[in-house]
């Protein structure tokens, strides 16, 4: 399976990364990528840029650079209730918004808990993809999640970091992927990278899609003008 763009990436606008955005576009390149989406935590997390990044810094560099185009997103993060730590107004202007759930924000209580909050995610209108879903310190009814993330068009991100740094996600990334296949909900592979040698380095995540027979018209990111139309159609901001 081909992949042609990077949906999740940070830069050292959260300081716990390791490279600047040009770094990360100049490997994106040497992998052959076409685009890649700049994706900051929000400012819940312990070292997230302010919203003032995603507001105006973010939107100094070009619209494509060393030929690949650069998707201005963000990864928000999940609180207890659904809601997330970016305002309406910020996302709303953003290309890409990934909703994650992390441990230092939202510690939950029981698996109850995680899955009200991720309907209450679905429902959202300005989250384009779901991150991480498979952490396996958020376990929770995934068979009901999937069928709302169905319903309301979220893309289930497959998140290659998570099965070298989150233990636990390779199982529930199995499970996952065969309900998305199961509903038709669309995926997304992503390498999470804090550096920029690990743009582009989807092979844990490829693997598992290729092993378990997933479609390629099923991964939004693995044909160019599929991506584009996601990235176009997900609301009036994109157009």
């Amino acid at each position: 399976m081909n992949i042609i763009a990077d949906t999740h990436t940070h830069t050292v606008a959260s300081s716990h990364a390791h490279s600047t955005l040009l770094e990360n576009l100049a490997f994106a390149r040497e992998k052959g990528l076409k685009a890649m989406a700049c994706t900051e935590h929000g400012p819940d997390l312990f070292d997230g840029p302010n919203l003032a990044y995603f507001r105006t810094e973010i939107r100094c560099f070009p619209d494509s650079l060393y030929g690949v185009k650069l998707l201005r997103g963000c990864e928000a993060n999940v609180r207890k209730d659904g809601s997330l730590d970016i305002p309406a107004n910020i996302l709303s202007a953003l290309d890409i918004v990934i909703a994650s759930m992390h441990s230092c924000i939202f510690t939950p209580d029981s698996d109850r808990q995680v899955t009200d909050a991720w309907l209450t995610v679905a429902k959202n209108p300005d989250v384009d993809i779901i991150g991480h879903l498979g952490n396996n310190l958020f376990i929770c009814d995934y068979e009901t999640v999937i069928k709302a993330f169905k319903e309301y068009e979220k893309v289930v991100e497959i998140n290659s970091s998570s099965f070298i740094c989150r233990p636990g996600s390779h199982k529930n990334c199995r499970e996952i992927v065969k309900l998305c296949m199961k509903y038709g909900v669309m995926l997304t592979v992503s390498s999470d990278a804090h550096i920029a040698t690990e743009v582009g380095a989807f092979e844990h995540s490829v693997a598992l899609l290729e092993e378990l027979g997933v479609p390629e018209e099923l991964v939004i990111n693995s044909d160019l003008d599929r991506f584009a139309e996601f990235v176009q159609s997900k609301s009036p901001r994109k157009a």
